[in-house]
C-alpha cells in the first residue's frame, strides 16, 4: 500500500502499460485518474468493480487548455496531486524518415512530446504549490537506441528523456522527483494483435532479448509503482530501462 491516500494520474490509459499503471496505482491504495483521449469508462468500471478507486477522465494531452483543466479538476476535486504517469502516446507508420507527412510528423510530436510537456508543466506548478510529488513520463527503449521506420516518434522519445533530465535537476531541491520508464517489446493487447498478423516477428523479437521473451504490462507497471513511490525517494532524472537486457545486447 505505498500509494495509500495517495492521488495519481496515468494518461494513455485505456489500454496496455496505462490500463496496467492505472490497476498498479489502485491497488495500491491511489485514486487514480484514468485520463484518455476516449473516457475509459468501462476501464475504470472494472477496477471500481473490484474496489478499487479508478476515476475516467476524458483529455487529448496535445491541447495545453485541456490538460490545464484537467490538472485544475483533480486538484478541486482531491485537493492534490500526489503522481502522475505521462504515458499517452501514438506511433507514426512505419517507414523511413523521408516518406513522414509533416503532418505525421507534427501529431507525433504533438502527442507524445508536447503532451508530455504540456502534463508536466501543470503538474510541476501544483506539486510546488502542495510541496512535493512524483513524475514518471513514458519514454521507450527507442529512447536510447535507434529503431529503424519510426524516426519522428523515435525522435520524441529521446527527447522525453532530455526533458525528464533536465526538469529533474530543475526541481529535485523542491521535494519533486522527475523520472522516465523506457519500456521494451512489451505484450499488450496491440502488441499480440501484430504478431498474430506476422507469426515471424516473434521469432525475430526473442532473438535480439537477451530475456528470451517479452514483457508484461504489469512489469512496466511495477517499475512506474517503485519510482514514484517512498522507496525511490533518492532516484531523480533516471531514465529506467525495462526491457529484458536489449538494449546492452
Amino acid at each position: 500500500m505505498t500509494m495509500n491516500g495517495k492521488v495519481a494520474l496515468v494518461t494513455g490509459s485505456a489500454m496496455g502499460i496505462g490500463l496496467a499503471c492505472a490497476e498498479a496505482f489502485a491497488q495500491a491504495g491511489a485514486v487514480v485518474i484514468m485520463a484518455d483521449i476516449r473516457k475509459p469508462e468501462e476501464q475504470a468500471s472494472a477496477l471500481a468493480a473490484h474496489g478499487l478507486k479508478a476515476v475516467p477522465y476524458c483529455c487529448d494531452v496535445s491541447d495545453t487548455q485541456a490538460v490545464k483543466e484537467m490538472i485544475d479538476w483533480i486538484v478541486k476535486t482531491y485537493g492534490r496531486l500526489d503522481a502522475a504517469l505521462n504515458n499517452a502516446g501514438i506511433q507514426t507508420p512505419q517507414r523511413p524518415m523521408a516518406e513522414i507527412t509533416y503532418d505525421e510528423f507534427d501529431r507525433t510530436v504533438a502527442v507524445d512530446l508536447k503532451g508530455v510537456w504540456n502534463c508536466m508543466r501543470y503538474e510541476i506548478i501544483q506539486m510546488l504549490e502542495q510541496g512535493e510529488g512524483a513524475i514518471v513520463n513514458t519514454s521507450s527503449q527507442g529512447g536510447v537506441t535507434g529503431f529503424p521506420g519510426q524516426a519522428a516518434y523515435i525522435a520524441c522519445k529521446h527527447a522525453v528523456i532530455g526533458l525528464t533530465r533536465t526538469a529533474a535537476i530543475d526541481y529535485a531541491a523542491k521535494n519533486i522527483r522527475i523520472n522516465a520508464v523506457c519500456p521494451g517489446a512489451v505484450l499488450t493487447p496491440m502488441a499480440r494483435d501484430l504478431l498474430n498478423r506476422n507469426p515471424d516477428l516473434e521469432k525475430e523479437l526473442m532473438r535480439d532479448i537477451p530475456a528470451g521473451r517479452m514483457g508484461r504490462p504489469e512489469e512496466i507497471a511495477n517499475a512506474v509503482l517503485w519510482l514514484c513511490s517512498p522507496q525511490a525517494s533518492f532516484v531523480d532524472g533516471h531514465a529506467l530501462l525495462v526491457d529484458g537486457a536489449f538494449s546492452i545486447h
